[in-house]
């Protein structure tokens, strides 16, 4: 790719960037959200057509002019974005011959159909039956049957974006297995990743772009550090990958008595165990487990009773019972939650900036029953620039930011409800360690002035690194509390595994 440049309304994505990729290698690019990474890829699939970019991309020793997806799928450019393609309610056989269809005279021929379906599925490690629905697949499996429709259209270059974003760390693993794999069988690779331990453990080259401009390039077996790759993504070196804080822990200000949930759907199938659990004035708790242990359950139950049937058990907001039995009575009690799946549950992504962060405190915005916009913007505008939020304007959608810049419009908006305590679900999943070291010391900021933040996260270093005390919680149980001092790794995960 050469000399890459493209604007959108107000913004240059990319700016005279160029990258170049070897035949037969895994080549990572990394950088900061907004850096233009997911931009330079669509161009590089046809998702941007020739002619709405300048420059030239230069493909198996051609120029190509790709105009839609299907020309450069044609030529074996395959790209998985970072939300995936599927659609849940067809098999896999379905979804995996999705306008590829095998098929004679206008007719589907399914035996064949489940017979290569098998045959890729076996590939990727898959086991499921190629009738199963996709929905019924976690979020591991899913990326894998995505993998698999890529091979099945004779895949030369295969583009993966964030790709173990929303993985645990066992399908994270074989997923980088697989593409180790996929690159002995000659299949070339670009990975967009955030995790800097992927990027080392799979790429040969890594790639890093600044501000829509190409900053560096390098071979990983030339013994690039962490650091240095940091320090190009950012403009500055982060010694610290957490910020300090000095710990000042007051007054009792939430406490969980004796929680226990039943599954939204299974009304026999209790889900969360009777768990208590407490956080005080300036202090951070984290919450660890493995997927699957019930952390997002007890948060969003806690939260307004948003998930979950038969609830049981008390919240307390200083010494006191709190009904947390609606969402907005969660709110009025002090309490504020920051979902894990932003883009669903966290925001209205075709409304403006301005729109969404003042959503949790519409009085505050408005006389009677009548908005203020110009207050609606004055307080979007101040937390754009403390949150410091990369848009051009709070006047643009919610959709059109990276998803870091759209993970501080979730922050803006519950930080606006004045919250007592703060519930953080995986607040740094799919953002670059930049935009990671900002909301690092947004929570220290708020621990500071008193606030109490339960935050929920599966990077462990994230939680050892951040926390004063982390509760252990495995199948729906605490199965134990740890202070920083006493916290590690090993102990983490051996409490997982043998309580």
């Amino acid at each position: 790719m050469r000399s890459i440049t493209k604007t959108f309304p107000g913004v240059k994505a990319l700016d005279d960037v160029t990258l170049t990729v070897r035949e037969g290698e895994i080549h990572a690019i990394c950088g900061e959200n907004g850096a233009g990474k997911s931009t330079l890829m669509k161009v590089l699939s046809g998702v941007y057509p020739v002619g709405q970019y300048d420059g030239e991309v230069h493909y198996a020793g051609h120029r190509a002019a790709f105009h839609d997806i299907s020309e450069s799928e044609a030529e074996g450019v395959i790209i998985i974005h970072q939300e995936l393609a599927l659609v849940p309610l067809l098999s896999i056989a379905e979804n995996l011959f999705l306008g590829n269809e095998v098929q004679k005279n206008g007719v589907v021929n399914w035996p064949e159909t489940y017979r290569r379906t098998e045959s890729l599925l076996q590939k990727v490690g898959l086991k499921d039956a190629p009738t199963t629905l996709v929905d019924k697949l976690g979020v591991g499996k899913q990326q894998l049957v995505e993998i698999a429709k890529a091979l099945a259209k004779d895949v030369r270059l295969l583009i993966l974006d964030e790709p173990t974003a929303a993985l645990s760390e066992a399908d994270s693993q074989a997923l980088l297995d697989l593409m180790l794999e996929l690159k002995a069988q000659g299949v070339t690779q670009i990975i967009i990743s955030h995790k800097l331990n992927e990027v080392r453990r799979v790429a040969d080259t890594v790639t890093v772009i600044r501000d829509g401009q190409t900053v560096s390039s390098f071979g990983v077996s030339d013994g690039i550090t962490e650091d240095r790759i940091v320090r190009d993504m950012v403009g500055r070196s982060l010694e610290n990958r957490y910020p300090p804080r000095e710990r000042r822990i007051g007054e009792l200000l939430m406490e969980i008595e004796d929680w226990t949930v039943h599954h939204s759907e299974q009304a026999d199938r209790r889900v969360i165990h009777g768990v208590d659990l407490n956080v005080r004035a300036g202090e951070v708790i984290g919450i660890a487990g493995l997927m699957g242990a019930g952390r997002t359950e007890l948060a969003m139950s806690v939260f307004g009773q948003s998930w979950g049937q038969g609830i049981s058990g008390q919240v307390r907001m200083r010494g006191t019972a709190a009904d947390t039995s609606t969402v907005g009575r969660a709110i009025a009690a002090g309490l504020a939650y920051v979902t894990e799946d932003r883009k669903s549950l966290g925001l209205v992504l075709d409304e403006e900036i301005r729109r969404n962060v003042t959503l949790t405190n519409l009085p505050k915005v408005a006389k009677g029953p009548v908005l203020n916009h110009n207050e609606e913007t004055r307080v979007s505008e101040g937390y754009r620039g403390s949150l410091n939020i990369r848009t051009p304007s709070v006047f643009q959608k919610v959709v059109n930011l990276s998803g870091g810049n759209q993970q501080k419009v979730v922050l803006a908006k519950w930080l606006f409800a004045e919250p007592e305590v703060l519930i953080l679900d995986e607040p740094t999943r799919g953002i670059d360690v930049g935009a990671k070291f900002e909301i690092y010391g947004l929570i220290n900021d708020l621990a500071a002035a008193g606030k109490g933040v339960v935050m929920i996260s599966s990077e462990l270093p994230e939680l050892l690194g951040m926390c004063d005390r982390i509760y252990v919680m495995n199948e729906g149980a605490f199965v134990g509390e740890l202070s920083a001092a006493e916290a590690s790794q090993e102990r983490i995960m051996s409490l997982i595994v043998t309580e």
